[in-house]
């Protein structure tokens, strides 16, 4: 097994050949990549299955859909690479431009970071969105997946090195990290002058743990305890779609709903609709049913469990959901200004005052109205993939697509002036 600071060695000393190449050589990688992913799909696959078979007895089946790759998954990696072949060319852009009275003209350029590191779990195709973005906006990778998906990201790095040499680009550009043990997370958060930026993925004692101890730059990626609020003037069937779709739709990802407030004033219309819509139709369906984890003033209404005292801070990531009332949409946003994680809420309302004073006060990352939080994505958003959601405020915020990957200098162009 290579050891870990020699691959983020490796990688730092390949960085430049990707600076160096122009944005057409490194489209032309990105597309080769793409190509080599769908040419390795069988492989990839079978990497998966012995991820999968390992991981079955630790798992539930909502976090076995998280590492399971598929035919049409790998296609949809596939196409989201060449979807960032589309977007403009972060690096090198000029952000700014101001010509000084003593001619000076200087210019706010987009650079590279140079070599970021990302830290993540489960998801397989983080391998994929990762190393494209970094590529596209002339950053070396290093990857760290988690011990349960370490098959699956091999067999993806390997196909995706071969589209980097296809196009002349050294391998070692997309660096994967073989020892999956804490101990190699902690050499990447230690690595000061190698890495230049860490993006941890994952769950909140990762995220902790790579705040608290990293001597890199990180980013801080936020748990997704989101929240709706049904206020009392809302679409009632179009909250439902809502609460269904941001619920159920895939709930192991961090833009799921975890917390539903409804408006006392229809709750007890409201909340028979919503255990229907959650619980009977599901069953019927022959689909998993929501548990609903009610406050003591919805359990007088329907039947369900009794919320906890942790169920309205806690990411579920599974089919439970945290039901609480509030008396209005200001003790709507006063509950989620305690309990958020900043990542994504939601107000369902026909009321512009009501939403305009929401978007306003809520302070996350994302923000929506009369939409599923489901949309925080960089594919959703324009962005083609991301690196991550971002729910601090410096540098980056909300899904990290290829400007997020870049920093600036100024550039100053004279002709013999002095000071």
């Amino acid at each position: 097994m290579k050891q870990t600071i020699d691959i983020i060695k490796e990688t730092k000393a390949a960085a430049p050949r990707l600076a160096e190449a122009g944005s057409d050589v490194r489209n032309r990688a990105l597309l080769a990549m793409a190509d080599r992913l769908e040419a390795h799909a069988e492989a990839i696959l079978s990497a998966n299955a012995l991820d999968i078979e390992a991981s079955r007895e630790k798992y539930g089946p909502v976090m076995i859909d998280r590492l399971a790759l598929s035919d049409a998954r790998i296609k949809g990696m596939a196409a989201g690479i060449r979807e960032v072949v589309e977007l403009p060319d972060p690096a090198g852009r000029a952000i700014a431009r101001v010509e000084r009275p003593n001619g000076l003209v200087i210019t706010k350029t987009a650079v590279p970071m140079g070599v970021i590191a990302i830290i993540y779990e489960s998801r397989p195709n983080v391998t994929s969105d990762a190393a494209s973005l970094a590529i596209k906006s002339a950053n070396a990778v290093v990857l760290r997946g988690g011990k349960e998906s370490y098959r699956s990201n091999r067999a993806i790095v390997d196909a995706l090195r071969e589209g980097l040499e296809d196009a002349g680009l050294p391998r070692e550009l997309i660096g994967l990290v073989e020892d999956t043990t804490r101990a190699s997370a902690m050499e990447i958060m230690q690595a000061e002058g190698l890495i230049d930026l860490l993006i941890p993925r994952g769950g909140a004692g990762l995220i902790k743990s790579c705040t608290e101890n990293s001597k890199v730059p990180c980013i801080e990626t936020g748990t997704g305890i989101c929240h709706i609020y049904v206020d009392a003037s809302a679409d009632q069937e179009m909250a439902l779609n809502i609460i269904e779709n941001a619920k159920t739709s895939r709930p192991s990802v961090c833009n799921a709903e975890e917390v539903l407030l409804v408006n006392r004033s229809i709750a007890a219309e409201f909340l028979p609709k919503l255990s229907e819509r959650l619980r009977d139709k599901r069953k019927a369906a022959g689909l998993p049913e929501v548990e609903l984890r009610l406050c003591p003033e919805a359990l007088e209404i329907i039947d369900g469990t009794p919320a906890g005292p942790q169920d309205f801070d806690t990411e579920f990531l599974d089919y439970i959901l945290a039901v609480g009332i509030a008396g209005s949409a200001d003790e709507a946003i006063a509950h989620i200004q305690k309990h958020s994680t900043h990542h994504s809420d939601a107000i369902i309302t026909k009321d512009a005052v009501a939403a305009e004073r929401f978007t306003r006060q809520v302070d996350s990352a994302a923000v929506y109205v009369n939409a599923s939080t489901r949309f925080t994505d960089g594919g959703e958003f324009g962005l083609g993939c991301e690196m991550g959601i971002s729910t601090q405020k410096l540098h980056a915020r909300g899904p990290m697509g290829l400007e997020e990957l870049c920093t600036y200098k100024y550039i100053i162009s004279g002709s013999g002036q002095i000071r």
